[in-house]
């Protein structure tokens, strides 16, 4: 099965020239706009995930199955509730994996790559990452539920869509009922933004009240700065896909205990131990 995301593809390309061309005959001062080497590398990270992705989608495909299988009963895809159902528990889907992904270094290492560019527009949306296997988690509990496969991953692919439209610093503040409910532009600026009152904020996917729900939504207010919090500063594919992993593995072998090296994997990035943050305090 061919994740539907693939078929907008072609879309995506168009929309990012269409944006690029808008920046070029309409500049902004205060919007950052393209970069080629940026976007060459946005869509070299693109291209390499659906690589990855599609055979991985026949491993999802077999565990959703077989959890389908198991559940106590197979909801009717010919049944609205069914959808309902679908769309809220994939959205509460997406903000668990999001959030986690932000706070468990090791999830993190796949989910950097997202945030790796210090530019903000349609492209960003494209990069993405090259280890998607830490996804997968996640989605398992809507297969018990009794959703169908395909249906878990068209819903997956409708999310992926319209999360493409967030990346950009073109669209202003939409109709406030719209940005009380939804996920929009500003709510995704400031989740890219390594600010310190942005980090860790507005996980969601396409509803944003789940992070108003749990206690992680930051409206936009000061101007958002793009990137880490330490920037890897390259455009090299290979380095953008793994370069987390290769510090994460250089925390763990420095380390001299192995409540430190779980620390390093399983802490939040950043994480060091309290010796070290005691003697970097005094």
């Amino acid at each position: 099965m061919i994740p539907a995301v693939v078929y907008a593809i072609p879309a995506f390309l168009l929309l990012v020239a269409v944006e690029a061309l808008s920046y070029r005959f309409l500049p902004d001062d205060d919007e950052r706009g393209y970069e080629t080497r940026d976007t060459v590398t946005s869509m070299s990270m693109g291209a390499g995930s659906q690589v990855v992705g599609l055979p991985w989608k026949a491993v999802a495909i077999l565990a959703y199955a077989g959890l389908y299988t198991l559940a106590p009963w197979q909801l009717s895809p010919g049944s609205a509730w069914t959808w309902v159902l679908l769309f809220f528990a994939d959205d509460l889907a997406y903000y668990a994996f999001h959030r986690a992904h932000h706070r468990i270094r090791v999830l993190w290492a796949s989910h950097v790559v997202h945030h790796s560019s210090m530019r903000f527009n349609l492209s960003t949306a494209l990069r993405q990452s090259w280890t998607p296997m830490t996804t997968l988690p996640f989605w398992l509990p809507l297969a018990l539920l009794g959703v169908p496969p395909w249906m878990i991953l068209l819903q997956q692919s409708i999310s992926l869509v319209y999360q493409f439209f967030l990346h950009t610093e073109r669209v202003d503040r939409l109709w406030r009922p719209i940005e009380f409910l939804f996920n929009t532009p500003s709510h995704h600026r400031v989740h890219h933004g390594s600010n310190n009152a942005y980090l860790d904020r507005n996980y969601g996917g396409i509803l944003i009240v789940w992070d108003r729900l749990f206690g992680t939504f930051e409206p936009e207010g000061e101007r958002v700065v793009y990137g880490l919090t330490k920037n890897i500063d390259t455009y090299n594919p290979l380095r953008v896909a793994f370069h987390e992993y290769a510090a994460t593995w250089r925390d763990v072998r420095s380390a001299t205990r192995w409540r430190d090296r779980a620390g390093h994997v399983f802490g939040p990035p950043g994480w060091t131990p309290k010796e070290v943050r005691r003697h970097g305090a005094a």
